[in-house]
């Protein structure tokens, strides 16, 4: 019973981080996110350690790239 319950979790968790990696935050909401200041963030995107978007003029971050930096810091 508890290796359905772990595999069940684990089909759920994936699912989870599916629907995250695809959402965009702006510099704000990174902050937030990683309770890092903005000039913190934006001293990684000038050193090339996070990637960011800028096609709308504006930086904008998906949740599983902010993720990734904040694990290999």
């Amino acid at each position: 019973m508890s290796y359905k319950i772990n595999e069940r979790l684990e089909y759920v968790e994936q699912l989870l981080q599916a629907k995250c990696v695809s959402k965009w935050m702006g510099i704000k909401e990174v902050s937030i996110y990683s309770s890092l200041s903005p000039s913190t963030i934006r001293r990684a995107v000038l050193r090339g350690s996070l990637k960011v978007s800028k096609s709308t003029g504006k930086l904008l971050f998906q949740v599983g790239d902010v993720d990734r930096w904040l694990r290999n810091g």
